[in-house]
C-alpha cells in the first residue's frame, strides 16, 4: 500500500457527506448479481494494518449491507408493505455509506465495486424467506457495530475517525429497527454474540455485556462474515490476518 496521500480536511469530510446524501436519491442502490468481478478472476482484497486498510475494510462491509438489502428488495420475499420500505430505507443509507467512503478515500479506495464476486447459492441461502432475510439483516447490522467500534482505536487520521463514528451510530439504529420487526431485544443477548468472552481481546474490551458493545477485531468479522458464504473474494492482509 502506498502512503496515504494527505489527509482530507473535516471540510472536505463534510462536503462529501452532503455529497452522499444528494447521490443517493439519483443513484440506485448496487445490484450484486451483476458484480461479479472481471474475466481474468475474482480480486483478492488485501487489507494493511493502517488508516487506509482500515477504512477500505468498512468499505467492504458496507458494499456487502448495500447489495444484500438491494437483493432483498429484488427477491419480493417481503411482502409487508413497512417491512418492505424499510429494508428500502437500510439499503439507501448503506449505498450513501458507500458513497461516502468513496469519497473521504479518494485514490486511497483499493478495490471497485464491480470488482466484489457475490455466491449466488449463499446469497438465496438468506434470501429464502421473511426470518432468514431480518435475521440476516440483524446479523450483519451487528457486525457492523463491533466492526466499527473494534477498528476506532486504531485510527490515527481524525478524519477516518470521524468518518467512521459518523456511520457506526446508524449501524446500531439498523440493528434496533430490524431486531424490532423480529421483536428480538434491542441489544444483543451474551447468547447471540458471535464471539465469546473467552475470544475478545481484553485490551480493545474494558467493558462489556448489554450496556456496552464489545470490540471485535477484523479477523474476527472476517470470520463473522464468512461463514455467511456471501463473497467469493479472498481477504487477505496484515489487518485481518
Amino acid at each position: 500500500m502506498s502512503r496515504i496521500k494527505g489527509s482530507a480536511s473535516r471540510r472536505t469530510l463534510l462536503k462529501w457527506g452532503l455529497c452522499g446524501l444528494g447521490a443517493a436519491a439519483l443513484t440506485t442502490v448496487p445490484k450484486l448479481v451483476t458484480a461479479q468481478g472481471n474475466i481474468f478472476g475474482v480480486k483478492a482484497l488485501t487489507f494493511n494494518a493502517d488508516d487506509v486498510g482500515i477504512l477500505n475494510f468498512a468499505l467492504l462491509l458496507e458494499e456487502l449491507e448495500a447489495a444484500f438489502y438491494a437483493a432483498v428488495v429484488q427477491s419480493g420475499k417481503i411482502t409487508n408493505p413497512t417491512e418492505l420500505d424499510y429494508m428500502r430505507t437500510l439499503g439507501a443509507h448503506e449505498a450513501e455509506h458507500v458513497t461516502f467512503l468513496r469519497g473521504v478515500l479518494g485514490a486511497n479506495a483499493t478495490f471497485a465495486t464491480n470488482q466484489l464476486s457475490f455466491n449466488k447459492p449463499g446469497l438465496n441461502a438468506v434470501l429464502q424467506d421473511r426470518e432468514t432475510i431480518l435475521n440476516t439483516a440483524v446479523s450483519l447490522e451487528d457486525t457492523g457495530v463491533h466492526a466499527y467500534n473494534g477498528a476506532g482505536p486504531s485510527l490515527k487520521n481524525p478524519t477516518y475517525l470521524l468518518a467512521a463514528g459518523s456511520i457506526v451510530s446508524v449501524e446500531g439504529r439498523h440493528a434496533v429497527g430490524a431486531r424490532a420487526l423480529l421483536q428480538r431485544p434491542a441489544t444483543e443477548l451474551p447468547s447471540e454474540r458471535k464471539v465469546s468472552d473467552a475470544e475478545l481481546v481484553p485490551e480493545l474490551n474494558p467493558f462489556k455485556d448489554r450496556a456496552y458493545d464489545e470490540l471485535y477485531t477484523p479477523k474476527q468479522i472476517v470470520a463473522i462474515v464468512s461463514s455467511l458464504n456471501l463473497l467469493n473474494n479472498p481477504i487477505t492482509g496484515a489487518l485481518v490476518a
